[in-house]
């Protein structure tokens, strides 16, 4: 085994030499040559922080618990953070058997299981919310983005029918380098604040609403058709992947 091993390590060595591999890419293969043996439901992938800057997440909706544990075991196994996200309150009880000192967010559904210091990046991603029934979708941004290394805050309940909460928040605003803002019903609020700052926006519309808001599509079509100039949109209800944007942002 170390025999192969060390062909295989030579051969990638020799590709950066002459100029036919990267150094990320060699990085990807080089963690690849180490990976642990495969579970038989999931393929893992261990150097994503290695190309992408984040670790590998998991996704909890559709998995056992049973899955789920057996995911964050491998990922423990190198060092790094474990978060699921999706997970619902009794998937988490039978998770927290098996690791007692995870955080687990049953507003958020999010779970997650931290080792060691983890190095912060400089800057800071603001999370905004139109309303209280956005929080849930802000919570999982904002632990998605502390599991990349980011500093995250959040502001809630400012949206554009009491537009004086907003106002009141422009100092708080204009301190954050990438804002991401959460709104459901009409989803004007990204619009709104994308006309009042300077950094990038990220918007993400939630299903909250009446009947016409089609579970989120009306607040995602306002943020496509925003007239603030270069607000980005995610994905309804999509707080993870606004975090790991803004953390992209940030790198």
């Amino acid at each position: 085994m170390k025999k192969k091993t060390g062909l295989k390590l030579s051969k990638i060595i020799s590709k950066i030499g002459k100029g036919k591999l990267d150094p990320l890419s060699a990085l990807h293969e080089l963690g690849a040559i180490h990976s642990p043996e495969k579970l038989d439901f999931a393929k893992l992938d261990h150097t994503r922080k290695n190309r992408c800057g984040f670790p590998e997440f998991i996704y909890g909706e559709g998995k056992t618990p049973e899955q789920i544990i057996r995911i964050i075991h491998e990922i423990k196994k190198r060092g790094h953070p474990a978060m699921a996200t999706r997970v619902c309150k009794d998937a988490a009880k039978i998770i927290l058997e098996k690791y007692p000192s995870a955080f687990y967010d049953e507003n958020a559904k999010v779970l997650s299981v931290f080792s060691g210091s983890r190095k912060k990046l400089k800057g800071k991603i603001l999370i905004v919310t139109a309303g209280t029934v956005d929080i849930p979708v802000a919570l999982e941004a904002k632990y998605t983005a502390q599991a990349c290394g980011c500093n995250a805050e959040i502001v809630t309940d400012v949206g554009v029918a009491g537009i004086h909460r907003l106002l009141s928040k422009l100092k708080t605003l204009h301190g954050a380098d990438v804002l991401i803002v959460v709104a459901g019903m009409e989803g004007a609020l990204p619009s709104v604040v994308a006309g009042l700052v300077s950094c990038p926006v990220i918007a993400v519309p939630t299903s909250a609403g009446y009947g016409a808001s089609l579970h989120g599509l009306t607040a995602l079509f306002a943020m496509l058709n925003s007239c603030a100039n270069g607000v980005l949109v995610t994905n309804i209800n999509n707080g993870f992947g606004a975090a790991c944007a803004a953390a992209r942002i940030l790198k």
